[in-house]
């Protein structure tokens, strides 16, 4: 018999689920939402950059995220992470111009390939030295 620290019949009944609720599908969610995506989006590509990190002084939201990235190229910008996609909102950290209207990129990948040749050039050679790891795993 396993032990568990919980007895489930302990556990409080009301977990804000209203059945006749239309919003059932998003109560309880955590606040952090675009943090918690945003620090996701860091750990993909932060070998592929020279420093980036999600911003702390801007406010963070379930809708809303800024990413601070230093490309090798020396280059700063400040990036907001919506539903819509990340876009470049500044020119350093932790910063935004409402005056930048820049595109939305629905990844993280497509918007640093328009700013930093260097990233394409790490990226690129990362994926390589994958593909012929995974050649070599395939032939033995």
């Amino acid at each position: 018999r396993m032990e568990t620290d919980c007895n489930p019949m302990e556990l409080p009944n009301n977990t804000g689920f209203e059945e006749d609720s239309d919003y059932g599908d998003f109560e309880g969610t955590d606040v952090k939402d675009m943090r918690l995506e945003a620090e996701a989006v860091v750990n993909d590509v932060l070998f592929a950059v020279s420093n980036m990190f999600v911003s702390k002084t801007l406010p963070c939201a379930e809708d809303v995220a800024y990413i601070n990235v230093e490309t090798r190229e020396r280059n700063r910008y400040c990036l907001e992470l919506t539903e819509a996609g990340l876009r470049v909102v500044a020119y350093d950290f932790d910063q935004t111009d409402d005056r930048l209207q820049m595109p939305y990129h629905e990844t993280v990948y497509s918007l640093l390939d328009s700013l930093s040749p260097a990233y394409r050039e790490v990226f690129g050679n990362a994926l390589l030295q994958r593909l012929e790891a995974l050649k070599k795993e395939s032939q033995s």
